[in-house]
């Protein structure tokens, strides 16, 4: 991976308007992306048919495209990464769905993920769904679990991007997945 410091700096210089950053940014970030996006898919089930490459490039042309973002560092920038990854895939899995009326959704693997125990899989859609219901109640718990399971990134890293301690980021890591995996549960328990 990067060093922090690296991208943090070219992140920097690109919002001051140094193109040449960007194009010293560009490898940098799309390795990331990549890697980040592989170690995701990897979690699907084996016939799921978005490849990385196509996830990378998504997110990589909607990343760049923001304008009006002012990067803070690597971290910040990995965060938006993971909600445009988020998004790209819920509504992949919606659109899926939706051509095939109840056809396949994604299915994630998160007890390896987050530890749900007694959950084998789990469709994205369910989580996302889970999620967006945390966020009414913890916004902070939901974005620490989607920085962390979209994006990849450390606890430090999202107590980071949170501003928020490393205790308090594994406090509410400890409670989100908790109330994820009833959360989870119960629509799987609903479902049948």
């Amino acid at each position: 991976m990067v060093g922090n410091s690296n991208v943090t700096e070219l992140l920097i210089n690109w919002n001051k308007g140094d193109e040449a950053a960007l194009e010293k940014l560009l490898p940098l970030i799309y390795q990331e992306l990549h890697l980040l996006a592989s170690r995701y898919l990897r979690r699907e089930r084996p016939n799921h048919t978005i490849q990385t490459t196509a996830l990378v490039h998504e997110a990589y042309l909607r990343l760049i495209d923001q304008k009006q973002v002012k990067w803070q560092n690597r971290a910040h920038f990995f965060a938006i990464a993971a909600q445009m990854m988020r998004r790209i895939l819920t509504n992949y899995a919606r659109d899926q769905h939706a051509a095939k009326r109840g056809g396949k959704t994604i299915r994630v693997e998160l007890n390896e993920a987050i530890a749900l125990p007694n959950i084998q899989d789990l469709d994205l859609i369910a989580l996302d769904e889970a999620l967006n219901e945390l966020s009414k109640t913890d916004q902070r718990k939901s974005r620490l679990i989607e920085l962390w399971f979209f994006a990849g990134l450390t606890l430090e890293e999202t107590a980071e991007v949170l501003e928020i301690s490393l205790a308090t980021a594994k406090r509410d890591w400890t409670l989100a997945r908790a109330w994820l995996y009833r959360s989870i549960k119960k629509g799987a328990d609903n479902e049948n």
